[in-house]
């Protein structure tokens, strides 16, 4: 069914200061259509929702029209970024899309933007620069500046919209982007959404006394002012000035809006917290029933009610033909989990070997990126002129220059959230965690956002985040995980784990051009364990294949990482010692796992160990006997042997390291036992 054609009023998107001034009527009038469009449209989604024909549940807008419509009337749609909030309904509408487009989200049905994997008010646009939001509304704005950074390297004079409530000010990801934007200069609008309340916390039990959020802006020496969206016509002033002053100083500002929340945080809110008479004080100053009184004032009344009945009946034939929308197929779910590859044409260097190790391998990977890549950059904590914590990054800096080679502050969850917004808008940024450990800062914006991107926007997030990971060199529980079963299990990340120069080298290459979150993990006892040659291997993409290091029959023997190495050693003396050889695996691809040859294998062998660093308990090597016995059950010879690290923190004294970790001694032991 067609889209019904839309009222000639709502192809105006866009507003320009002056005509606040020079065209004042029209202006107002263009504002005062787009909030009513808001209004009407999340009323009848409230009434829908009440009746049971949309699901889950609706967050409204209403009382919040009078900052985010003026606001992306003013934004440049062609360049600018922008994250809306729950709140933000009208903003979406401007921004770009049908009505029917915005009201199948809703209706969660087979036409839905996201294609209803997505709820409600989450849906984004990338493809016009308008970012998904999460649940976790501080961590929408690192992705904005990220954004907004990608356009201005791109050549666009684009400022950034990120809103955000009196809330989640307090969560650190809001501190660590406000900092950000203004240490790297990102014109960024940052939009604290005061309504008075989180959820059901009113702001007297949010911050100490007479505090005013706004103030803030200074501690990050950029502007801050706050505005009262009551007067409509003044707010909008504000607002206009404010976006062309980020425009043209490519400096961040931070506004306090006061805006008021009419229908509570959700549909299913009661408000019975709030204090008898409150609710109903708050409807009072309900700012577009003021700004239409207005209007009337200036005599536009006739005009005012061909608008309102021209929207109404719009608003109804948008419902009519989004509810007659089929409802989504489950069918074909898995396939929109990771963005498809698009290979790079690498030129075939180096040509002749180079005796690398481990960290030089990948420093000649990151420099041929560099180097070839112009969309590429490498960030990280102390990865300048220090060259990173394992001097991975090295010399990058001096040939490449601070544009490229970023040196970040000590802000791991803004600094990830930042790749991710330069990701979607086409950059391939490649991040480096100074210790694995130390990724555990950034989880929601690995797991939720870069993770689900694709899934929930159709948007690709094609970023690298490099974990130097393990245990080994005596530095304690914070300094040497593994965390590749954490991170892992959630959906939409990839992880690689060479094991040896040429494999790191193949290894950053792959996962550079994928167009997915790939968290590389390096060992860090591997780093200078010794050198190899390394030279360009044309089949560098069979890193996500296992790689077959012996060959046995007695039973398949699967690892990865630094025990790799270690495998490799009991191997040799099983062989010598007891005639007993193994097929033995580098798994290497650690997600998506490829395990036709090992599988292949262990139908023939019969028997399965699984060594990893990792605690043994909710260890990966679970994931990999589960899926390999899955289908070779009735094959099996024995029971799987399971070797990983003891179920405690890391111990710091390198005596009790020794007895954490597996060992060669103790990996002989447990096979000798298994094999009796």
């Amino acid at each position: 069914m067609a889209f019904p054609t839309p009222p000639p009023f709502l192809t105006e998107r866009t507003l320009q200061p002056f005509e606040l001034t020079e065209q004042k009527d029209a202006a107002l009038l263009r504002i005062y259509v787009w909030m009513q469009l808001a209004r009407i449209t999340e009323n009848r989604i409230l009434d829908l929702f009440r009746q049971g024909l949309i699901k889950g549940t609706v967050t409204g807008g209403q009382g919040n029209e009078g900052l985010v419509v003026p606001l992306a009337l003013f934004a440049n749609k062609a360049n600018d970024v922008v994250c809306f909030s729950h709140r933000g309904l009208g903003g979406h509408l401007i921004w770009s899309g049908h009505l029917c487009e915005h009201l199948n989200q809703y209706f969660a049905n087979a036409d839905s933007p996201t294609k209803a994997h997505e709820g409600n008010i989450h849906h984004g646009d990338p493809a016009n620069r308008s970012l998904p939001m999460i649940s976790h509304l501080g961590a929408m704005l690192s992705t904005v500046a990220g954004s907004v950074d990608s356009q201005r390297r791109l050549g666009q004079e684009a400022v950034g919209f990120t809103f955000f409530g009196d809330g989640s000010s307090s969560t650190g990801d809001i501190h660590e982007s406000l900092n950000l934007a203004s240490l790297l200069s990102i014109p960024v609008v940052f939009v604290i959404e005061n309504n008075g309340y989180a959820y059901s916390t009113p702001i007297s039990e949010q911050f100490a006394p007479n505090t005013q959020l706004w103030k803030r802006a200074a501690g990050y020496q950029m502007e801050g002012f706050s505005i009262d969206t009551t007067d409509i016509e003044t707010s909008s002033h504000v607002l206009g000035e404010a976006i062309d002053k980020a425009r043209n100083t490519s400096r961040p500002i931070l506004i306090e809006a006061r805006t008021f929340r009419l229908r509570g945080h959700a549909a299913y809110d009661t408000c019975d917290y709030m204090k008898p008479g409150e609710a109903e004080a708050i409807v009072a100053q309900d700012p577009l029933p003021k700004f239409r009184a207005k209007l009337v004032a200036s005599g536009h009344d006739t005009e005012l009610d061909k608008i309102d009945s021209t929207l109404t009946d719009y608003v109804e034939q948008c419902i009519k033909v989004s509810m007659a929308i089929a409802a989504p197929n489950p069918a074909g779910m898995a396939d929109d989990v990771f963005a498809p590859a698009t290979p790079i044409n690498w030129k075939p260097e180096p040509a002749e070997p180079i005796s690398l190790n481990l960290a030089q391998a990948i420093t000649t990977g990151l420099d041929k990126i560099l180097a070839e890549r112009d969309e590429s950059l490498v960030l990280g904590q102390d990865i300048g002129t220090y060259g990173g914590a394992f001097k991975v990054t090295d010399g990058l800096l001096e040939k490449y220059t601070r544009s490229r080679v970023i040196n970040t502050p000590l802000a791991e969850s803004a600094c990830t959230g930042y790749t991710i917004g330069m990701a979607v808008n086409g950059h391939r940024p490649i991040e480096e965690f100074q210790f694995a450990d130390f990724s555990t800062e950034a989880v929601t914006q690995i797991t939720l956002n870069a993770a689900t991107m694709r899934f929930r926007s159709g948007a690709a997030c094609p970023l690298v985040l490099r974990f130097p990971c393990g245990g080994g060199l005596t530095f304690g529980s914070f300094h040497s995980q593994e965390l590749e079963a954490f991170f892992l299990s959630m959906p939409g990340l990839k992880g690689l784990y060479p094991s040896n120069p040429q494999d790191a080298y193949d290894a950053i290459l792959a996962a550079y051009e994928d167009n997915n979150p790939v968290i590389l993990f390096e060992h860090k006892a591997l780093y200078r364990r010794s050198k190899q040659p390394v030279v360009w291997n044309p089949d560098y993409q069979n890193i996500w294949s296992p790689k077959q290091l012996s060959e046995g029959d007695f039973a398949t023997f699967v690892t990865y990482g630094e025990m790799v190495h270690l495998a490799s050693d009991v191997c040799d003396y099983l062989a010598e010692e007891y005639e007993t050889e193994f097929d033995l695996f580098d798994l290497r691809g650690l997600a998506p796992m490829k395990l036709d040859a090992i599988q292949a294998s262990l139908a023939r062998t019969g028997r399965l160990v699984v060594l990893h660093e990792g605690r043994r308990t909710h260890g990966f090597g679970a994931e990999i006997i589960a899926q390999l016995t899955e289908d070779n059950f009735d094959k099996l010879k024995a029971a799987p042997l399971r070797i990983g690290s003891m179920d405690i923190p890391v111990p710091f004294a390198p005596e009790l390291e020794k007895a954490y970790r597996p060992s060669q001694d103790d990996v002989i032991e447990k096979l000798i036992t298994w094999m009796g």
